[in-house]
């Protein structure tokens, strides 16, 4: 009963470029620091099943078909025809993409021109920081074309997203730092840092937010499960409190991202300040068939306005579909529940998938 005919992924990745054998495939089905347990392969997990049941009819094959069988599919037409019909039909109108992550990925031109759909570029904070140091040779250079870089960002780009949680931790000071802590810690940076080198200095992680709150972008803030072997306690949204007292009133919005296992934390956060949004991404695609009992959760704290779509998806265009896929049975299950039992009607269950599958999204981000 309840429809969802079109999607905006307020936050994804672009989609590999090469083909893939099996192992290289498999290890974009799971985060972990080593092989799967023996005899077993990362298709034995609930986003492996999740591809198995979703895929393989956009590719002519019959639902829970073995790996191999779809994978040796997948190499018959091809890395891009494969990526077209995938993204095709997923049901998804727009991409929002990080363009922030390394590797032979499709940047937002080519996964709009893939997926016959429309995409904006959202920028990386750190990436943009570590490229402006690997040509500021001094502390006021690094710190006028910084200001420069993101004032150009926020013009063509549709947020800012931020990896301090996996960079640090959440744990940061709420305040933005001082003049004199900025340019002490730029100062140690440059003079230590690797071409290359990661930015993890908690003060100019914490003057790069202040410095995106002041563009008026929406603010994408990384919370809950990450990187592999990353203490996911220090990426708790509850740590965001603070700062999400601070920067209340600004005219800047926060979303926090996956928050998994901690969603029901995010929501909490999201119906206490207006200006916090919560994410339903990654954590729908890494629960699988249990992605019903995690929505319902969600929708028990968050104000209906203030959940958003999105697949997290990186690497493979099977986790877009499976996101999509995942996303909108559970939430034709959770609302159609409430409706055949009479706690909902049904035009109030269409308006609120609406709103979370697109309607909140066009409106954070200012989308035509």
């Amino acid at each position: 009963m309840i429809e969802t005919p079109s999607l905006v992924d307020q936050y994804c990745h672009g989609v590999l470029r090469t083909e893939l054998g099996l192992g290289t495939f498999e290890a974009h089905l799971a985060r972990s620091e080593g092989p799967p347990a023996p005899g077993t392969t990362f298709f034995d997990t609930q986003t492996g099943f999740a591809v198995r049941r979703w895929c393989p009819p956009l590719l002519g094959l019959e639902p829970h078909c073995p790996p191999a069988r779809y994978l040796a599919r997948r190499r018959e037409l091809g890395v891009l025809e494969a990526g077209r019909r995938l993204l095709r039909g997923s049901g998804i109108t727009t991409y929002l993409v990080d363009t922030g992550l390394p590797g032979d990925l499709t940047g937002p031109q080519e996964m709009a021109s893939t997926g016959d759909a429309v995409a904006h570029e959202i920028v990386r904070l750190e990436l943009l920081a570590e490229q402006v140091a690997d040509t500021s040779g001094t502390v006021e250079s690094f710190l006028a074309n910084l200001a420069e870089s993101v004032h150009a960002a926020a013009a063509n780009a549709v947020a800012f997203a931020s990896v301090a949680g996996v960079r640090h931790g959440l744990a940061l000071a709420p305040e933005p730092p001082g003049p004199g802590e900025v340019r002490g810690a730029v100062g140690r940076w440059l003079a230590h840092r690797p071409v290359g080198g990661a930015l993890t200095d908690p003060v100019l992680l914490r003057h790069l937010l202040w410095i995106a709150v002041a563009s008026g972008r929406p603010l994408q803030l990384h919370a809950g499960l990450g990187e592999a072997g990353l203490r996911i306690d220090a990426t708790d949204p509850a740590l965001l409190t603070e700062f999400a007292r601070a920067t209340a009133g600004l005219g800047t919005d926060l979303v926090l991202l996956h928050g998994y296992p901690y969603h029901r934390h995010a929501a909490h956060l999201a119906g206490v300040f207006p200006h916090v949004y919560a994410d339903l991404g990654a954590e729908l695609v890494r629960t699988g068939a249990r992605a019903t009992a995690l929505l319902a959760e969600v929708l028990e704290l968050a104000p209906f306005g203030k959940l958003l779509f999105s697949s997290g998806a990186h690497g493979l265009p099977e986790l877009h579909v499976v996101g999509a896929r995942l996303f909108r049975e559970a939430l034709a299950r959770v609302l159609g529940t409430w409706v055949a039992e009479d706690a909902w009607s049904l035009a109030d269950a269409q308006r609120v998938a609406g709103l979370i599958a697109a309607g909140n999204a066009r409106r954070v981000y200012g989308l035509e």
